[in-house]
C-alpha cells in the first residue's frame, strides 16, 4: 500500500487493548537470552523490531520457542555467552536491538558483523563504541567513522573498572552498557557525561535487570554501579506491558474526539515513562482517569497551548506536536534534541509536515515552536487533501493520523512503516475513531415494559451494540459485594464500578471474564442494587462506563435515564411503556418460568411501588420527556414494537 486516505475523524471512544511495548519486549528477550534458566515471556509485541531481535537470537544460538498463545515465547538462556561465536546480523532500523546487541557481543569472545538499513548507518553509535572500548571491546567501523556497520572481535581481557559514556545523545547507549556489563560479571562503574536524556527508559532498564536478579546501584543520574558477581537469573515468567508510546495516539484521539477512550495494558503501575504523556493531556485541557492497568481520556478542542520540557517522553512528544495544531495559541516543545538521531531527523520531518497543514513552525536545535493554523480546531471540513510523508518512521505515520480530526483530508504515505512497532495500528484506529457522530437509540421506560427485549432486538437488526443499563447497575452491585465493599462507602463502590470489565452477549452478563448471569439476578444483589444505584458517585462512575459503549456503527441503550442523562444527544429517544396490568402479566410470566412463586396482586403492587420510586427519585426521575417518542406496547407484540422503533429510526436517519 503506497498510501492510506483517512476519513475525517469526528469522534473517538471505546476501549482498546494495546500491543506489547517494543522497549520492554526487546529488553526482556535479550535479558532472557543472557539469563540462567528458561523464561516464559507473555504479551510480546509482534513487530518488525521484535522480529529482528528474535531472528538475531536464533542466529546466535539461543532460539526462542513460540508458546501456545499469541505473544507467548519461551527462551532458555545462555549465561556463559552465546553459543555461536561468528555471525553476521542484519538489524534493520531497530535501534534498541542494534545498540544492546553491539554492547553484549562486544563484551564477549566472538566475531560478529552488525549492519542495518541505510538510515541505521546514519544513526551515530560512536559514543557507545568509545565506552565499550574502555571496557576492553574490540570494535571497528566498516564504513564511516562513528556509524554502523560494525565489525566486532573478541574482547580484550584488560578492562577498566570505570567506563564513561555520553548521556546527551541517546539513553540507549547507557541501557546497552548496563545490560552488557550485567551479563559479564559486573564490577563496573558507569559514569555519565553530560545530561542524561530519556531517563524513564533507563529506569525501565534498571527495573527489568532487577527482575532478572541484577540490582544496579545508582548515584543520582551521574553514575551507575553494576555489582561484582552479577548474574542474570530467569524470573520464570514475565508479562510485557502494553506500549505506552503507542497509547499516546489513542489517548490524544480521546482528547480530540470526546471520549471516553480507554487503553488497556498500561496504567498507574507502568514501568514506562511515556505514561507521563497524560500530563500533556491534562495540561492541554483533557480529563484523565487511571486504573492499575488502564488509562482513560476525554476532552474536546480547542486545546490549551503547551509549553513543556519533553525530554523524558521523546517518543510521545511527537504526539504532542500534532495536538498543537488544535491549540488556541502557539505551543513550544523543548529539550527534544534526541529526535535528530531517531528513525529519521524527527525535528525537521515534523516541522516539514506540520507546515503542510498550515502551521507556523520554528525549528530550533532542540525545540519546536508551533503556531496552529487559524480555525484548525473548529473549521468545517475542507476540499482537497494533504499528503503526509512518513520518512520510513512509524511514529510519523501514527501521530499524524490525529490530523484527521482537523478540517483537511489526510493521506498517509507509506502507511506500512507502522509495522516496526504496531502493524495493526490503522485497524485499531478504525475501531475507536469514527468519521461521524455515532448514533444512539435511547429507550427508556418503567420496569417490565419490555424495553430490554425491544432494545436488544433493535440493536441486532441494525448491527449496533447493546447496553442494558439495569444489568450494569446489577454488575456494579455484584462487584461491590464480591470485593466486600461496604454499601455505606459510595466512593469504594464507585472505584469498583470503574475498574470492572463487563460485556453483554447472547443474553448473558459477563464480569471480569466470568459468566455471572445468574449471580447478578439473585435476591441479595437485587436488594442491594437500589442502594448502590442511589449513590451519586456510583452513578457518575457508571455514566462514564455507559459512554464507552458508544462505538461505531451505533448503540441501542435501554434504562430509565438513557435519553435524559446518559445520551441527551441520542439520534432517537423512545419512552416505551405499557399499562400496569399488562406489565404485571409479563413480570408474572417471567417469574413463573424461573420457577418462582408469585401472586398476581403482589406483582401489581410491587410494580406500582417501583413506578412511584422511579418517578419521584431526586436524581434523573423516570418520566416521559417531550423529545422522546411515546410507545405504548400494551396491545403490541414484541415484533410490532421492534418494527415501530426501527421505522422511527430509519425516518430520522433519512433526515
Amino acid at each position: 500500500m503506497e498510501y492510506l486516505d483517512l476519513a475525517h475523524a469526528h469522534r473517538a471512544s471505546g476501549t482498546l487493548r494495546l500491543p506489547g511495548s517494543k522497549s520492554i519486549s526487546n529488553r526482556t528477550l535479550l535479558l532472557a537470552a543472557l539469563a540462567e534458566g528458561t523464561t516464559r515471556v507473555r504479551g510480546l509485541l509482534d513487530s518488525d523490531d521484535t522480529q529482528v531481535m528474535l531472528e538475531s537470537l536464533r542466529r546466535l544460538g539461543v532460539p526462542p520457542a513460540p508458546g501456545e498463545r499469541d505473544g507467548e515465547w519461551s527462551v532458555t538462556g545462555a549465561p556463559a555467552g552465546f553459543p555461536v561465536k561468528e555471525a553476521s546480523l542484519f538489524l534493520g532500523n531497530a535501534g534498541t536491538a542494534f545498540r544492546s546487541l553491539t554492547a553484549v557481543l562486544a563484551l564477549g569472545d566472538g566475531r560478529y558483523r552488525l549492519e542495518g538499513v541505510p538510515r541505521m548507518h546514519e544513526r551515530p553509535i560512536g559514543d557507545l563504541v568509545d565506552a565499550l572500548r574502555q571496557a576492553g571491546a574490540s570494535i571497528d567501523y566498516i564504513a564511516k567513522e562513528g556509524f554502523p556497520p560494525l565489525a566486532i572481535g573478541p574482547r580484550q581481557r584488560r578492562a577498566d573498572a570505570v567506563v564513561r559514556v555520553r548521556g546527551d545523545v541517546s539513553s540507549q547507549f547507557l541501557t546497552a552498557l548496563l545490560i552488557a556489563t550485567g551479563a559479564t560479571g559486573g564490577g563496573v562503574r558507569i559514569e555519565v557525561e553530560g545530561e542524561l536524556i530519556s531517563k524513564p527508559y533507563v529506569e525501565m532498564t534498571l527495573a527489568l535487570m532487577a527482575r532478572f536478579g541484577v540490582a544496579v546501584a545508582r548515584e543520582g543520574w551521574g553514575a551507575f554501579v553494576v555489582p561484582a558477581g552479577a548474574r542474570y537469573r530467569s524470573p520464570g515468567a514475565i508479562d510485557v506491558e502494553g506500549d505506552a508510546s503507542s497509547a499516546s495516539y489513542f489517548l490524544a484521539a480521546g482528547l480530540l474526539g470526546g471520549g471516553p477512550l480507554r487503553v488497556e495494558g498500561v496504567g498507574r503501575a507502568s514501568l514506562q515513562g511515556d505514561v507521563r504523556f497524560t500530563e500533556v493531556i491534562e495540561a492541554m485541557g483533557g480529563k484523565v482517569v487511571f486504573g492499575e492497568n488502564w488509562i482513560e481520556v476525554s476532552g474536546h478542542p480547542p486545546l490549551k497551548a503547551l509549553d513543556a520540557d519533553l525530554n523524558r517522553i521523546p517518543d510521545a512528544a511527537m504526539t504532542a506536536a500534532v495536538l498543537a495544531l488544535f491549540a488556541s495559541g502557539p505551543s513550544r516543545l523543548r529539550n527534544i534534541a534526541s529526535w535528530r538521531v531517531k528513525e529519521t531527523d524527527r525535528l525537521t520531518a515534523m516541522a516539514t509536515e506540520l507546515r503542510k497543514l498550515g502551521a507556523g513552525v520554528e525549528e530550533g536545535a532542540d525545540y519546536l515552536r508551533i503556531t496552529p493554523p487559524a480555525g484548525f480546531a473548529d473549521a468545517a471540513p475542507a476540499p482537497g487533501r494533504v499528503a503526509i510523508d512518513t520518512y520510513d518512521d512509524h511514529r510519523m505515520a501514527m501521530c499524524f493520523a490525529l490530523a484527521s480530526f482537523g478540517p483537511v483530508p489526510i493521506r498517509i504515505n507509506d502507511p506500512r512503516c507502522v509495522s516496526k512497532t504496531f502493524p495493526e495500528f490503522f485497524e485499531a484506529w478504525s475501531r475507536v475513531v469514527s468519521d461521524d457522530e455515532v448514533p444512539v437509540i435511547a429507550i427508556d421506560g418503567p420496569s417490565a415494559s419490555g424495553k430490554g427485549t425491544v432494545a436488544e432486538r433493535v440493536a441486532a437488526s441494525l448491527g449496533f451494540r447493546y447496553l442494558d443499563s439495569g444489568a450494569l447497575y446489577r454488575l456494579a452491585t455484584l462487584q461491590a459485594l464480591r470485593r466486600q465493599v461496604s454499601l455505606d462507602d459510595p466512593d469504594a463502590q464507585a472505584s469498583a464500578a470503574r475498574e470492572m470489565e463487563i460485556s453483554f452477549s447472547d443474553g448473558k452478563l459477563w464480569l471480569d471474564g466470568e459468566d455471572v448471569t445468574e449471580a447478578a439476578r439473585t435476591e441479595a444483589v437485587s436488594a442491594a442494587t437500589s442502594r448502590v444505584a442511589a449513590s451519586p458517585a456510583v452513578r457518575q462512575a457508571l455514566l462514564e462506563r455507559q459512554h464507552r459503549f458508544r462505538q461505531a456503527p451505533g448503540l441501542v441503550a435501554d434504562g430509565r435515564d438513557m435519553g435524559s442523562v446518559v445520551f441527551p444527544d441520542a439520534a432517537l429517544k423512545v419512552f416505551l411503556t405499557a399499562d400496569v396490568a399488562t406489565r404485571a402479566e409479563r413480570r408474572h410470566k417471567q417469574l413463573m418460568e424461573k420457577g418462582m412463586c408469585a401472586k398476581m396482586p403482589d406483582v401489581v403492587e410491587e410494580l406500582r411501588q417501583r413506578d412511584t420510586r422511579d418517578s419521584s427519585r431526586p436524581v434523573a426521575p423516570l418520566k416521559h420527556y417531550p423529545d422522546a417518542l411515546f410507545l405504548d406496547t400494551s396491545h403490541l407484540t414484541i415484533d410490532q414494537a421492534v418494527e415501530q422503533v426501527l421505522a422511527w429510526y430509519r425516518e430520522r436517519a433519512r433526515g
